[in-house]
């Protein structure tokens, strides 16, 4: 086969066109083909055209921002996003982690750890050969819960589907994965996203706040997802599975 159609294609959308190059020249460099937009009516175009594997959103584009498209991207598609932001706010940060980013970086960043993280973020989306059959646990049941892998929505204990972001869907995956375990905020992000948590890193306890609104909880006592005090969360109940 040849090379070319084996190298990870990569989509950079930017609207500044010497972050495009420069970043473009070393991601080509180091074993990838870029393909690039400046806005979100080009990027769109672009996934219409060429197969991409990953993209990396800027956060502050014209027209759309890339809250706005990483949301819409995620209500047609699984295709990984890496979220830049010149933004310092954590909130920023959290959105997009919340509208389905799989991880982010704030601008400047050093061309090398963005690397990492693509090459990071690539294994665990692929890590199944494409053809491999799924596995054969199609849906995740907890207190009258049902997590749908395949559709990736949630079923209440009354049948009404209840909608999760990215963020949610692989927030509450991890933990019907790991019932009644306790686990910290740094296990949790690099279950997550491979990472460690920043020391102000709030990301993982506004997540849990919503999943916990989507199940029902009271905020104040909740019975499912329990706050361990100084350690962490833990998923309280049996999970089961199902074909």
């Amino acid at each position: 086969m040849p090379l070319m159609e084996t190298q990870p294609n990569i989509l950079l959308v930017d609207d500044d066109r010497e972050i495009r190059l420069l970043l473009g020249e070393y991601l080509d460099a180091n074993g990838f083909r870029t393909h690039s937009a400046a806005d979100g009516n080009s990027m769109w175009r672009v996934l219409d055209s060429a197969r991409i594997d990953l993209i990396v959103l800027d956060l502050t584009l014209p027209g759309e921002d890339g809250l706005t498209l990483c949301r819409n991207l995620r209500a047609r598609s699984s295709l990984p996003v890496i979220m830049l932001t010149a933004r310092s706010e954590p909130l920023d940060r959290i959105l997009g982690l919340e509208m389905g980013a799989d991880d982010y970086m704030p601008k400047p960043f050093e061309p090398r750890e963005l690397l990492a993280r693509i090459r990071n973020v690539l294994r665990r989306t692929q890590a199944l050969p494409p053809n491999q059959e799924p596995p054969s646990a199609q849906r995740l049941c907890f207190a009258g819960w049902t997590l749908d892998l395949t559709a990736r929505h949630l079923l209440s204990p009354q049948n009404t589907v209840v909608m999760l972001s990215g963020a949610e869907f692989r927030l509450l995956k991890t933990f019907l994965e790991r019932p009644n375990r306790v686990l910290n905020r740094d296990q949790i992000l690099n279950l997550i996203h491979g990472r460690d948590a920043d020391p102000f890193d709030r990301s993982i306890d506004l997540q849990v706040s919503r999943l916990r609104q989507k199940l029902g909880e009271d905020a104040k006592a909740p019975t499912l997802l329990k706050t361990v005090r100084n350690e962490g969360y833990v998923l309280a109940t049996s999970v089961t599975t199902e074909n």
